[in-house]
């Protein structure tokens, strides 16, 4: 089952999307400039193949459900989140989203 439900972080537009597989949920709080995600963000092949298409994600480990994903510190970014944005491998997830937020 996936579900999709708009987030609000301080005012700031986010959506949340959960994907129930056997034995393992994928979840993502995202926007149109980059997103986070639980452990199953695969950082290093962001950065390495595909950093010509310059993407902002980071990835959180050890979290069940979007709001654990919400307060959880990341634990990889990209080079471009990194650079760009200032995200930093145990920066809370929720600043890390507002960093990104379409002000």
């Amino acid at each position: 089952m996936i579900t999709c439900k708009p987030l609000f972080i301080d005012g700031e537009a986010f959506v949340a999307t959960q994907v129930k597989l056997p034995n393992t949920n994928l979840m993502v709080i995202s926007n149109e400039v980059g997103y986070v995600m639980c452990g199953a963000l695969d950082v290093d092949l962001l950065n390495d193949k595909l950093a010509d298409r310059k993407i902002v994600a980071g990835r959180a480990t050890g979290v069940k459900t979007i709001d654990q994903l919400l307060d959880a510190p990341l634990n990889k970014v990209t080079k471009e989140a990194a650079e760009t944005y200032g995200w930093y491998e145990g920066m809370n997830t929720k600043d890390a989203l507002l960093a990104i937020a379409e002000k």
